[in-house]
């Protein structure tokens, strides 16, 4: 990589990590900042950080990203997560989710001719996962109601792991006849292989850190060094069994936290060893450091090059994918619910995509695929428009939901929005 290039990336960390506080409750988030950077740095601005420079840089960077926040996300979610209240979470992933794919497709088909059936599926799935991390003020407001914060929050945490299947198997439809891998052969290597590989690897490894733990042996930091090998074997192990390595990541990170969240026997042990959350602190921040410069690695070698190759397909598609297809599926989940308009719109709206969408768009593209130009950049505008979007009006309009929320609340004390009320939520 460009000298200059590693320079901005440092600087950007230091500025951004100064001011991360003050820039909280503004409309520049963390991810807008470093794809601006990134725009900045890329063949649109200085040039010193392009594709054909450094071709594999980007991929390297993307997918490690995704690979330690997809363990350590899949690690911390609780099954009671999806038991209490299980309407929101429940109806989001099991019917928002594939109606959100369903839609897409069905609105790509007008707006990208220049895509097959397969491809067009690709888009639709691609653009589903959501990232917590473009709408984070608006999941941590803390005058958001805590159903809808922990709602968006377990949504976020398990659709990319829980949309990895269909793209897997969509992306084999596409390229089927073209020298690759059928449907049935990447369903049995990419799903059930590289799910058994994943639950292994993560079962052994809480195994392993539980019987360390319950004898003393292991000291704080080198224990966090080891959930890190984790994900690292799962990906490398589905790899070589070639597989996918995503969902064996996701799969290690779902066992991991249900073996290592067993009831710790012994008066002497701390129970808070024993939560996945406090063991894999230092696996999800490295993903969000890394994450972090994925975006201005985005903004520079992927968001730059397509912006000088616009369309008005594009960007209409782009609008619909953030809009319409995030946002009927969501209201069509939550009918009768009991949910107030005001807190569908803000659950559809909050549906923001970020990097799982960036590596599956990335993976797609070096398939080779006869539409593969388009369909990069229908997702890179895409992401670019959420990062913006997304980000400058989490602030705001959480601010806003929060103040009806209290306005309302004043008025009726059972609101359904309210039913995760302080004192009965779990700690």
């Amino acid at each position: 990589m460009n000298g200059w290039a590693v320079v901005a990336a440092g600087c950007v960390v230091v500025g951004y990590g100064l001011v991360s506080r003050r820039l909280s409750t503004t409309v520049f988030s963390g991810p807008l900042v470093f794809m601006l950077v990134g725009v900045a740095i890329g063949p649109l601005g200085v040039d010193v950080l392009d594709a054909a420079k450094d071709p594999e840089v980007t991929r390297t960077l993307l997918e490690s990203a995704l690979v330690l926040l997809l363990f350590a996300d899949a690690a911390a979610i609780r099954l009671r997560d999806l038991r209490r209240e299980e309407f929101l979470p429940l109806r989001l992933l099991v019917v928002g989710l594939p109606a959100t794919m369903a839609l897409g497709w069905l609105a790509a088909w007008p707006l990208l001719p220049g895509l097959g059936v397969w491809e067009l599926a690709l888009a639709a799935v691609i653009l589903a996962p959501t990232d917590a991390a473009l709408g984070q003020q608006a999941f941590s407001n803390t005058k958001v109601p805590r159903l809808i914060r922990g709602g968006l929050s377990v949504e976020s945490g398990l659709n990319d792991g829980l949309a990895l299947p269909f793209f897997v198997l969509a992306l084999a439809a596409a390229g089927e006849g073209h020298g690759r891998p059928g449907v049935a052969d990447t369903f049995l290597r990419a799903l059930l292989l590289s799910g058994a590989i994943g639950v292994a690897a993560g079962w052994t490894g809480a195994g392993l850190l539980r019987w360390s733990l319950a004898r003393g042996w292991s000291t704080s930091d080198w224990r966090q060094l080891l959930v890190l090998a984790v994900p690292a074997v799962a990906y490398a192990l589905c790899l070589m069994g070639e597989g996918s390595g995503f969902i064996g990541s996701w799969a290690a990170g779902l066992a991991f936290g249900v073996h290592l969240r067993r009831a710790p026997a012994g008066p002497d042990l701390r129970p808070e060893d024993f939560d996945p959350v406090h063991s894999t602190m230092f696996t999800e921040r490295l993903g969000l450091l890394l994450a972090s410069l994925s975006f201005l690695v985005f903004g520079a070698v992927i968001l730059g090059p397509t912006l000088q190759h616009l369309t008005w397909r594009m960007v209409v598609y782009a609008l619909l994918s953030l809009t319409v297809v995030r946002m009927l599926p969501v209201a069509l989940a939550l009918l009768g619910t009991g949910l107030r308009a005001a807190s569908v719109a803000y659950i559809g709206w909050f549906g923001p995509r970020g990097l799982a969408s960036l590596v599956f768009g990335l993976l797609a593209f070096e398939e080779h695929l006869p539409g593969g130009t388009l369909l990069s950049g229908v997702v890179a505008v895409t992401v670019g428009l959420s990062v913006v979007l997304h980000g400058a009006s989490a602030p705001f309009l959480g601010d806003r939901y929060g103040a009806w929320f209290a306005t309302t609340l004043s008025r009726e004390k059972d609101l359904r929005e309210n039913a995760l009320a302080p004192e009965d939520t779990p700690r």
